[in-house]
């Protein structure tokens, strides 16, 4: 079992990613993050925490915290060795960075 610690929450909970599951005192979370840019009630979001930048789930993380969460859920994935399945890994990453910048 893989842990990677991330926070401490003002309570004295610890935020952190267990098997790509993001874990408030071990309890699973969510097993993604979601930008807040995206996300339906941003404007809340970002009007108690300037600094969010992803939820995972209730929990708000800043870039930093964000940065190492992804990195921990993508660790516990497996990897892809099969050239089909990289190919459509990259053209959906492609798709989504065009579709960001406003490409269509």
């Amino acid at each position: 079992m893989e842990r990677v610690f991330i926070r401490e929450t003002s309570d004295g909970r610890k935020i952190e990613v267990i098997d790509g599951w993001v874990c408030l005192d071990g309890k699973q979370i969510a097993d993604a993050l979601v930008d807040v840019k995206n996300h339906p009630n941003k404007e809340a979001i970002y009007f108690s925490l300037p600094n969010a930048a992803f939820m995972a789930g209730p929990i708000v993380l800043t870039a930093e915290e964000a940065s190492v969460a992804r990195g921990a859920i993508n660790l516990a994935k497996p990897l892809k060795n099969d050239r089909i399945q990289i190919e459509e890994r990259f053209r959906k990453a492609w798709n989504a960075r065009n579709h960001e910048a406003g490409i269509e």
